[in-house]
This record gives C-alpha cells, sequence and structure tokens, in this order.
C-alpha cells in the first residue's frame, strides 16, 4: 500500500517542492540560528544565495559535535514554550544529542512513520507489538504513533522479559513485530527453546525492524528462526533527523525508499566533504526541509550507503538508500587494514555450523593490533570433538581473510553464552581506546 501522493510525485515536481521547502529552511537557520549563521557567513553563503538544489553543496555541514557544542537548545529555532515533546540520546560518550518537536513536528513525525510502516505491509489490521525501550529514545514513540495513525493496534510492551513478550504475543495475536534486529533473533530463539514454531504457534507476519543495521544474512537468518511467510523489513532514522520515518524497505526490498519531500539526502566522500555522483558508495548526508523545531542542514550521518534513483516495482518514485554497509566512525583500522564489522557479519552468517551471535575484541600486544573474535556454536555437540572444532575454526579464519585481507583468532563458544541485547546490539569492544 502507498500512504502519500508524495511517494510517487514525478521527479522534477518533488526538486521544485525540495527547492521550496530548502529555501524557506535555510532562510529561518539563518534569521533564528547564531551558530548556523556563523557557519555560514563562514562558508561564504547567504539564504538568497540558494537558488537552486544544487547549491545545497555550498552550505556547511552540521555533525554531532554542533548540537553537544549547543547543548541542550542552542540550535533550535522555536523557543522552549513552543516544544511539545523532547527526546535525547543516552549521552555515554559525552553530553547528550537533545532533539525537540513542535506539534507540527509530531505530525510531520508521525506521517513519516505511516509511510514507512505501510512500506513494510503494515495495514489497520494488524496488532503491533513495540519491543523497543520506551523513554528518551525517539524509536518506541516514534513506531507507536505512526502505527496508530495508520490504524493498527498498538502493544506498547517495551523491551526485556521475553517470555512475556512471547506470552503477549499467543494471548493478544500479534501480526507486526516491532524490535531491533539483534533482539528480534533473541525472541526468535527464546520461542524455539519454549518448544513452540514460531510458523504454527504465534501469527506474527510482519517484522519491521530499526535502530540497528540488518545484513541481508541477518535477514536470512531471521527466516530461519521464524520462518519464511513472514515479511522482514527494515527501516532507518536517527533522533537528530526526526526519529524513525527517514526511510524505509517495501516489499521489493531493493533498498530504503527516502521520504524525499521531508528529507534531502546527499552521499559524500568522508575524507574531502565532496559530494558523489549518483551510484556512488559513501557517508549519507541528510538535510531536513520540514522540520519547525530543530531542522538540521546537511547532518553528517556517519552511516556509509548510496543513492539509486531507478525506478522501483513497487510505484514509488522516491530515491532509494542502499542497506548500510557500515558506519564511517565504526571503521576499525587494525595493521593498516580497514574493517568494518558488516564484512565479519557477513562472513559469519553464511557458515551453517556458527549462531547469529559474536562478538569482536580487538587488543595490542607487544605494539601488534589483533582481532579475536568470538562466535556461537550453533550445535553444541561439536564440543565434544576437537578435530572438528579446529576444522571449524580455520573454516571460518580462511573465510575472513578472504575479505578483510588479514588474519583473526577464532574463539568457539557454547550456543546462549554471548550476550544478547534488548536494544542495539554491542558487538566490538576495541581495548586498545584503553592503552
Amino acid at each position: 500500500m502507498i500512504w502519500a501522493k508524495e511517494e510517487t510525485l514525478p521527479r522534477e515536481e518533488m526538486e521544485q517542492l525540495q527547492l521550496l521547502r530548502l529555501q524557506e529552511t535555510v532562510t529561518r537557520i539563518y534569521e533564528k540560528v547564531p551558530a548556523y549563521r556563523d557557519k555560514m557567513i563562514e562558508a561564504g553563503i547567504k539564504p538568497e544565495d540558494v537558488k537552486s538544489l544544487e547549491d545545497l553543496k555550498r552550505l556547511p555541514f552540521t555533525n554531532k559535535k554542533d548540537l553537544r557544542d549547543n547543548y541542550p537548545f542552542g540550535l533550535f529555532t522555536v523557543p522552549k514554550k513552543d516544544l511539545v515533546r523532547i527526546h535525547a540520546s543516552s549521552g555515554t560518550t559525552g553530553k547528550p544529542t537533545v532533539v525537540g518537536y513542535t506539534e507540527k513536528d509530531l505530525r510531520t513525525w508521525t506521517e513519516c512513520v505511516s509511510r514507512i510502516a505501510a512500506m513494510g505491509g503494515a495495514t489497520q489490521e494488524d496488532v503491533a507489538q513495540i519491543c523497543f525501550g520506551y523513554g528518551m529514545f525517539t524509536g518506541a514513540l516514534g513506531l507507536h504513533y505512526g502505527l496508530e495513525n495508520l490504524g493498527a493496534t498498538v502493544c506498547p510492551t517495551s523491551s526485556g522479559n521475553t517470555q512475556k513478550q512471547i506470552m503477549y504475543m499467543q494471548d493478544f495475536e500479534t501480526s507486526l513485530l516491532v524490535a531491533t534486529p539483534s533482539y528480534a533473533l533473541h525472541i526468535g530463539e527464546v520461542v524455539r527453546q519454549m518448544g513452540l514454531d514460531p510458523e504454527k504457534d504465534l501469527k506474527v507476519r510482519i517484522g519491521l525492524f530499526g535502530g540497528e543495521g540488518m545484513t541481508e544474512p541477518m535477514r536470512e537468518e531471521m527466516y530461519k528462526l521464524w520462518g519464511h511467510t513472514m515479511k522482514v523489513t527494515q527501516n532507518y532514522g536517527m533522533s537528530e533527523l526526526i526519529g524513525p520515518g527517514v526511510s524505509g524497505e517495501c516489499l521489493e526490498l531493493c533498498g530504503m525508499h527516502i521520504n524525499e519531500d521531508h528529507f534531502i539526502p546527499e552521499i559524500i566522500d568522508t575524507d574531502t566533504g565532496e559530494v558523489l555522483p549518483p551510484g556512488s558508495k559513501g557517508e549519507l548526508v541528510i538535510t531536513c526541509i520540514t522540520k519547525e523545531a530543530l531542522p538540521l542542514i546537511r547532518y553528517r550521518t556517519k552511516d556509509i550507503s548510496r543513492l539509486m534513483y531507478e525506478p522501483c516495482k513497487c510505484g514509488r518514485t522516491t530515491v532509494r538508500m542502499e542497506n548500510l554497509s557500515g558506519r564511517s566512525d565504526d571503521m576499525l583500522i587494525i595493521r593498516g587494514v580497514n574493517v568494518f564489522p558488516s564484512q565479519i557479519e557477513e562472513v559469519l552468517l553464511k557458515v551453517p555450523e556458527i549462531g547469529a551471535h559474536y562478538e569482536i575484541v580487538v587488543d595490542r600486544k607487544k605494539h601488534l593490533d589483533y582481532m579475536e573474535i568470538k562466535v556461537e556454536l550453533a550445535d553444541e555437540s561439536l564440543l565434544d570433538s576437537y578435530a572438528k572444532l579446529g576444522e571449524l575454526e580455520q573454516k571460518i579464519k580462511t573465510s575472513l581473510r578472504v575479505v578483510l585481507g588479514l588474519d583473526a583468532m577464532i574463539k568457539l563458544v557454547a550456543p546462549r553464552s554471548l550476550q544478547r541485547f534488548e536494544g542495539k546490539a554491542k558487538r566490538v569492544t576495541d581495548l586498545r581506546k584503553d592503552l
């Protein structure tokens, strides 16, 4: 189902709308946000200089440091009395990034999420169980209001207490699951440990997953646990931009459609900041053109993707972003080699003898970097055979060497022995930072 007419606008009409909204947004922030005005003056550009979408690349970037330097409300274009909602990040690496919404912003947010839910197959007939943690995190309330607006019945179960989550799924006949991919995998594991078959004993037909990236091997792992009758899609957003609702996969599964009438995407070279041509892979940059309280211009997401403008079979004309292949700030440099955790995950999930959960530990001994990867065995009986364990370790090492170009230490551990995550999974520990 296509939720809004804006999802099928001709390219020329979409770009005319984007330019009008961009010009209005740039003028507003120039007039109301001193920090933005200073950055624009330094870049030598004024609002009246933005005459086409090509001029977007002349505007300065915004990044997370700008939000922290202007904590809490320094980048807002409205007074605090006009805010109806405030969210914030956890702030585990410094001051939290604070985001706010006017009443109009909440309507925009709800509309964007309704679109991505409809893209993923949600309807007003669904019972939607939201297993995101409620609180300052934008994910839970974003999906909550968007799904209610679509007409679905929402169960705000939050995260944790997995067996009770499954009880609710059975008793409420949940048909749509909202969670991080990691937690959805964990729920599927627990369902099977309880002796249940998700396809026969539950009625979950749709997974709307977000909060962290989902690789194609992880999607296949989801099908193994939940069954192939479940439609598995992912969506993308971040608190700074609006929350969930920036983009989402349709049922064609060929990239995430961006709500372009609200967000203008670019792909840049992470090192130089140069805008790359369509189809190039690089860092995703997003400009918000309809937000009132906190409209960010050219926000550097640090996420690695590419943009696809070819028509989609679903009928939508909006540009699609390729599923994320990592984050520029998640990249590990090990003995001079660039390594993305997503590369490791793709290799591991293709090995049938191991499960979907893993941990990466990077450390340094005698001035040399090394990487250890802990992976769970799918079958505990393998622990009884040193020969088979050795063969499996070598198989994994060889596969990783082909992809990464370096060796890693492999540690095979018992099934269900690694930590599970109810929110975003923390897969990497880099101990070199502590040296």
